[in-house]
């Protein structure tokens, strides 16, 4: 029997108590921020439900060529995100990093209503993607620093439920939208701006300006440093566990395709109308928010790595159902198995990178992870492109899967098995 990284962060964060010998309470910061991503989500994901077909049908662009763009999408913002994790753990204050990030992304929804073309489009998402990178590492230390460490991952999950309900709703506003008037894009366009002001304004006016420093009631213990001690270097922060957490998240995330591969796959397998695709994004949602806590809480109280693992499970079994399903059952099936992916390692990989990152340096951690996690989407989302092309959907599904299948073990054995343990760090008298 061994100990799992759960069980390490726990004894670290605090002392012998256990996830299920603590009372979880949600703290006011942490629905605050998601509050904000679910406003901001409205904004984001109304405009993402409707960009895989424009671009392969209404601009009759190749796989290739949306492979490409939907690892940009994931990458442009890895650009910034170490950056910005630095630039917070420096500073001590990460509100102001993520207000600029949320601001970015405000001003690319009011490109959007005067952009012509798709490389008017390209430019403003990539402004909405950079404002991402900016802003996503500061906030989730924020809610790192705001949650109980026992119920890290719960916290985590928490928001990524808030979130998810605004992802769930953007795409649905969209299809309602053209659904009553098609071709109607300037409107989605209105709604995703309104709904950006909206989220900025939360953010400046509900959510307290904290140093990560300060003392919390149930915030990370500081491992003895001097507050506001400088964040170590890139290379300490590689070593040891998170270093293993963070191999294990590049190998997995190189099979980890955009989810508008799958959702068009399931459109030409289960011969779906095209009217009903921003409703794919809606469902995979809905299961993504019922099981966001859940998730978190089980991950709390096992191993928040093996959760991590464990999650591509799901992920492989959508792609067979995406390659291999040609009926309704299949469609909800991969749906729901996309939402146990995404709620198995969304939050549960942050609060893995917060929990193990040295003293002083959790924006910086969490923000390389998702570097990591961005930088490997891109590079699979463009060859899985040109698997496409070569074999079609079925094909490239089926060999997605079957290596996404043989990858999951080799991580778990990376991340858990018992030679790779640290000894817990203690509190300096």
């Amino acid at each position: 029997m061994y100990l799992s990284l759960s069980d390490w962060t726990s004894r670290k964060a605090a002392g012998p108590g256990r996830a299920q010998d603590v009372a979880f309470k949600a703290s006011p910061t942490v629905i605050a921020l998601g509050m904000v991503s679910l406003l901001t989500d409205i904004s984001s994901e109304s405009v993402a439900a409707v960009l895989p077909l424009y671009i392969t049908s209404a601009l009759g662009l190749s796989m290739v060529a949306y492979g490409f763009f939907e690892g940009m999408n994931q990458s442009i913002s890895s650009v910034v995100r170490i950056a910005a994790g630095y630039a917070a753990d420096r500073s001590n204050r990460p509100k102001p990093i993520a207000a600029a990030g949320y601001g970015l992304s405000m001003a690319a929804r009011a490109g959007l209503l005067f952009a012509t073309g798709f490389g008017g489009i390209l430019a403003v998402i990539g402004l909405d993607r950079i404002g991402k990178g900016i802003r996503t590492a500061p906030r989730d230390a924020m809610i790192q620093h705001a949650s109980q460490p026992e119920h890290l991952a719960r916290s985590f999950g928490l928001h990524r439920l808030l979130d998810t309900v605004g992802a769930t709703l953007g795409p649905l506003l969209a299809f309602v939208v053209l659904l009553l008037v098609p071709g109607d894009y300037r409107t989605v366009f209105v709604i995703s701006l309104a709904a950006a002001v909206l989220g900025v304004a939360v953010l400046a006016l509900v959510v307290p300006d904290r140093r990560l420093d300060a003392p919390a009631p149930s915030g990370p213990e500081d491992d003895g440093q001097p507050a506001g001690a400088p964040s170590p270097k890139l290379r300490v922060l590689v070593r040891g566990p998170l270093g293993r957490v963070l191999l294990a998240a590049g190998f997995l995330g190189l099979l980890t395709i955009g989810d508008g591969f799958i959702y068009l796959a399931l459109l030409e397998q289960g011969q779906l109308d095209a009217r009903w695709f921003p409703l794919m994004f809606v469902g995979t949602n809905v299961f993504f928010l019922l099981l966001a806590v859940p998730m978190g809480r089980l991950a709390d109280k096992t191993s928040r790595a093996g959760i991590f693992v464990l999650g591509h499970l799901a992920l492989a079994g959508a792609y067979l159902c995406a390659g291999a399903g040609n009926s309704l059952v299949f469609v909800l099936l991969a749906l729901a198995l996309l939402g146990v992916f995404y709620a198995a390692t969304d939050g549960v990989l942050a609060a893995l990178a917060g929990q193990l990152s040295p003293a002083g340096s959790t924006s910086t951690a969490i923000g390389t992870a998702q570097t990591v996690v961005a930088v490997a989407r891109l590079v699979a989302s463009t060859g899985f492109g040109v698997l496409w092309i070569l074999l079609g959907s079925t094909g490239a599904m089926l060999i997605a899967a079957g290596l996404l299948l043989v990858l999951v073990p080799a991580a778990w054995m990376l991340v858990l098995r018992p030679g790779n343990r640290p000894a817990p760090r203690r509190r300096a008298a």
